[in-house]
């Protein structure tokens, strides 16, 4: 192996080891929830409020690949779904996240119960709850061909873990804003006994979520969107937005990660009902540098069971 590769091959090593550190280290009290470039069609896995607020059925599906080219870098899925029942103000949503780093994984199944009142002609106040069932994988046996603390290779697998959380968020929107708080996981749910080598200790991450809509002309609307997720122990996350929609067909925006990074975002409505979305994330920390990671990518894909599209009066746009 030449001087080059080896110093490649020690860097991704490195990165690596991080990771793996950053997942099963010992004393590891701020686990976060996956993070999301596409929040703003994605609200429903943050605050469970937003169950059933877009009018119909509607099913999304997301796809996030993190840090291309990072072995053991964190890879999520979700999919969920969520409608309005009848015209008394509730919604019902379901749920799947699965998020895998390193060796670990973990997989959320939640359901989303909300309650919607009226407050003016167009406003609308929703209080939402989840209950979340939490299955978690760390195969330390994946450890052994790495140079890691033998205390953690010796340790046993952890195969479907159970833990039970619940949830709670407020969402208020018209056709033009929305705005919303919430806590998806509520309990302070610790993963290992005090005795064990690793701890984990699961955080309250709270999030706050806002948007507009204006018409800068009848064929272009800009889109501002803002997420912020405060968890103890880890940097305050900020993420802004600037989407533009033209002919209501084809989105196109940036974001920004504050002192993390970059995006770039498109969207199609590739019919009234099915919209896709594509994002990609260049990192500015010291990670993003590194020349074998080629950056982060997110699609995600959602159908509105929309069943009369010429009775749609006010088109949702978030």
């Amino acid at each position: 192996m030449g001087t080059a590769d080896k110093n490649i091959f020690m860097g991704k090593t490195g990165w690596l080891f991080l990771i793996l550190m950053i997942c099963i280290m010992s004393s590891l009290h701020a686990q976060q929830d996956a993070q999301y470039t596409q929040y703003m069609y994605n609200t429903v896995s943050v605050n469970p409020a937003y169950a059933g607020s877009r009018g119909h059925l509607s099913i999304a599906a997301l796809y996030r690949n993190q840090w291309l080219g990072l072995d053991g870098a964190p890879e999520t899925q979700t999919l969920n779904i969520h409608t309005p029942m009848g015209y008394r103000g509730v919604g019902l949503g379901l749920s799947i996240v699965n998020d895998k780093i390193g060796p670990t994984s973990e997989t959320y199944f939640d359901v989303d119960f909300s309650y919607t009142i009226q407050t003016s002609w167009e406003g609308r106040l929703s209080f939402g709850l989840k209950a979340s069932a939490h299955m978690l994988d760390i195969r330390y046996s994946e450890l052994d061909e790495f140079e890691v603390d033998p205390q953690l290779q010796s340790q046993q697998d952890i195969q479907n873990k159970f833990s039970p959380n619940i949830g709670a968020g407020v969402y208020y929107h018209t056709d033009r804003f929305y705005v919303g708080l919430s806590a998806p996981r509520i309990l302070e749910t610790s993963h290992f006994d005090e005795s064990s080598v690793s701890t984990a200790k699961e955080q309250i991450n709270m999030y706050l979520i806002t948007g507009y809509v204006w018409d800068l002309n009848p064929f272009l609307k800009f889109k501002p969107t803002l997420l912020t997720k405060a968890v103890q122990g880890a940097p305050l996350q900020v993420d802004l937005s600037a989407n533009f929609m033209m002919n209501e067909k084809f989105i196109g925006g940036v974001a920004y990660r504050w002192d993390a990074a970059f995006s770039g975002l498109f969207g199609f409505m590739l019919s009234d009902q099915l919209m896709l979305g594509l994002a990609y994330d260049r990192e500015i920390t010291e990670l993003g540098a590194a020349t074998f990671n080629d950056g982060s990518f997110e699609v995600i894909i959602r159908y509105d069971f929309i069943r009369n599209i010429g009775n749609l009066k006010s088109p949702r746009f978030f």
